[in-house]
């Protein structure tokens, strides 16, 4: 996976990891919406009937910023302040009480409930220990401990009004993503084990627990994901540099009739293909004739009328010379 661009183990599985991570980690805020309504809203935009609004807007700010995280660029999306405060962003949209304070880092105290631990409150403090935590985070080398690091710290230090867990969580799987290693999507992690881990971290700062959580919630993870991903076979990269020119060629010679030489292809390929990829080109095209029917001809943008005009042609020939 390492010569791959970043991010495609992520993207080949998307579809999936927006249902998965989004039930989850809604679950673990208390959301109420099952993993198939999950489906629903986020594959057809229905909503589930009798939920509460601030459920399916959660729903939906997951799902976004799952989005943004697997499809943006290594220059907006990465350990830095700019990605950390765009997530709190999508995630908290329409769900804070101040609308001001999402994707803003926080200016009053805050409590943890079910906590005797109190944050730190002062804005210039929570602002330069964010600081310190990124830069901290930045310069860790293994993407498993960079996620840990981030999962424990953030929540720790809560740099936002709300919605920190939830952007530690996605946050966690920035290095993984960027790694193509499996993303961690927190499915059937039991919500008791998770908040003790965290109380170990706020009342005597202590991970055991938490990490314990964490390596056991990445290996569920890579249990369901890399089956699908093994599942889905590799494009031909081959096919996919020259698909327009598939289309022109192969569509060309069906409108132009049942004629079809190596030196016809050659002469229509020849201002659309690389001279070092030609004569791939002609056996890939003349591959593609022969599978030709009416069950695929929509690929090359073919009509139903011509590719039967050309198809009798063709038979007809071969029958009568």
């Amino acid at each position: 996976m390492a010569e791959r661009a970043a991010g495609t183990f992520a993207r080949d599985i998307l579809s999936r990891l927006l249902v998965d991570f989004s039930w989850a980690s809604s679950l673990l805020e208390g959301n109420t919406y099952t993993r198939l309504d999950t489906e629903r809203l986020i594959r057809f935009g229905m909503e589930a009937a009798g939920k509460d609004a601030k459920e399916t807007q959660m729903i939906l700010n997951h799902k976004a910023a799952i989005e943004w995280l697997v499809e943006g660029s290594d220059d907006e999306v990465g350990i830095n302040r700019h990605t950390f405060l765009n997530l709190h962003a999508l995630l908290s949209q329409n769900l804070m009480a101040d609308p001001e304070a999402s994707g803003r880092l926080r200016k009053r105290p805050v409590e943890v409930a079910g906590s005797v631990y109190t944050p730190m409150a002062v804005p210039q403090v929570v602002d330069e220990h964010l600081g310190q935590v990124i830069q901290k985070a930045a310069l860790i080398g293994d993407p498993f401990e960079q996620a840990f690091f981030i999962m424990v710290h953030i929540p720790y230090l809560q740099p936002f009004e709300d919605v920190n867990k939830r952007v530690s969580r996605l946050a966690a799987n920035i290095p993984l993503i960027r790694g193509n290693f499996c993303p961690l999507s927190f499915v059937d992690v039991p919500e008791r084990a998770y908040i003790d881990g965290y109380l170990g971290v706020y009342e005597m700062t202590r991970m055991e627990l938490l990490r314990d959580v964490f390596a056991w919630a990445y290996e569920r993870s890579c249990q369901k994901y890399v089956v699908i991903r093994d599942s889905i076979a590799e494009p031909d990269v081959f096919r996919l540099k020259y698909r327009n020119a598939l289309i022109e060629v192969i569509g060309g010679i069906v409108r132009q009739g049942p004629e079809v030489t190596e030196q016809a292809i050659r002469d229509m390929a020849h201002p659309l293909v690389e001279a070092s990829d030609l004569e791939l080109f002609v056996d890939l095209v003349q591959e593609e004739l022969i599978r030709l029917d009416e069950g695929n001809i929509a690929r090359f943008r073919i009509r139903l009328s011509d590719y039967r005009a050309w198809n009798d042609a063709r038979v007809s020939e071969a029958r009568y010379g």
